[in-house]
This record gives structure tokens, C-alpha cells and sequence, in this order.
């Protein structure tokens, strides 16, 4: 079985204060997280090895967005976001 057997999958939204790299203006942003909630039950088709897997994993969330656009008119230029982490446990 693959991982994403073990979880449903959705996407959120959430809010971070970031600066930009560029012009030092700190505003909020919208970033975007894939989110994977652990299922309530393993499915039937599972062996041993599976269930073993199964109980070792938790929910978590993944950034989906890298780069982002700056919103000050003036600059507009996209920069890396590096004050977030990229995967956070649930």
C-alpha cells in the first residue's frame, strides 16, 4: 500500500506575517498547505507490514507555495519563503 492509502487529503490556507527579501516590507501573506489527516480505520486490504506503518503515522501538513509574490506595488518581486517551516506536524 502507498501513503496516501493511510490519509485524506486537502487544501488550506493559512496566513503568515513574511518580509520581503527585497524591499524589507513585512506584510500578510496567504500560503497555501497541503494538509493530510491520518484515516480513522486502516483499509481491509492491508498485511503486516502495513498495520505496522499505519500505527507509526500522524497527521501533518506540507507547504505547497516556495515563492511568493510581494505586495508592495513598488517592488512586486517574488522571493523565497524561508521564515516558515515546510513540513508541520499535526
Amino acid at each position: 500500500m502507498e501513503e496516501r492509502d493511510f490519509f485524506n487529503e486537502s487544501t488550506e490556507t493559512k496566513k503568515a506575517r513574511l518580509t520581503c527579501t527585497y524591499c524589507r516590507t513585512e506584510a500578510e501573506y496567504a500560503v497555501s498547505w497541503v494538509v493530510r489527516r491520518k484515516k480513522p480505520a486502516l483499509p481491509p486490504r492491508a498485511d503486516s507490514v502495513d498495520r505496522a506503518r499505519f500505527a507509526k503515522a500522524s497527521s501533518y501538513m506540507v507547504r505547497r507555495d516556495d515563492k511568493i509574490m510581494c505586495s508592495n506595488p513598488r517592488c512586486r518581486k517574488t522571493f523565497e519563503i524561508a521564515g516558515l517551516q515546510s513540513v508541520v506536524s499535526l
